[in-house]
């Protein structure tokens, strides 16, 4: 059995749960009053065998995602291109008129929560620990022992 979320008792759910790979460092935008939000993309793979050529196939899927205020900041304090992200949010979908006149479109999502699994600076530290002494840093992937290669989403 699913516990239902208190928010969803309308019958509805709204949720995404995402690890992945970031495209580009975060871009912040600030507003007047204090508030900001951060956007960047996040990678994620599929990967599978073709059954009928044997070859390897990795398909990328890019997702837009925002977060805001002090998440965003802290988002773009530690992270960078390439950093490995889990986030949990909800699909929002927006349109809004280009200088040109013409509707556009997207899709987002809106982050609220995230738990960062590297960072670019956590790896550079790390290395330069293992060189100095390999025997404390043996669970540095730890999180994926048991995992089966094809599993990984990335």
């Amino acid at each position: 059995m699913v516990e239902i979320p208190q928010k969803t008792m309308n019958g509805t759910l709204n949720k995404v749960m995402l690890i992945g790979h970031l495209g580009d460092d975060v871009k912040m935008h600030y507003f007047d009053g204090g508030n900001c939000i951060g956007r960047f993309q996040l990678a994620t793979n599929e990967v599978y065998i073709n059954k009928s050529t044997n070859e390897k196939i990795t398909s990328t899927e890019w997702h837009n995602l925002v977060v805001r205020n002090k998440a965003a900041e802290i988002c773009e304090k530690y992270l960078s291109k390439g950093d490995k992200i889990y986030v949990e949010g909800r699909i929002k979908s927006r349109q809004w008129q280009a200088e040109d006149g013409t509707t556009k479109y997207t899709t987002e999502i809106q982050v609220t929560e995230f738990t960062f699994l590297t960072t670019k600076k956590e790896t550079v530290n790390q290395k330069s620990n293992q060189e100095a002494e390999p025997a404390k840093n043996a669970n540095f992937d730890a999180p994926n022992e048991g995992l089966p290669i094809n599993d990984l989403p990335f």
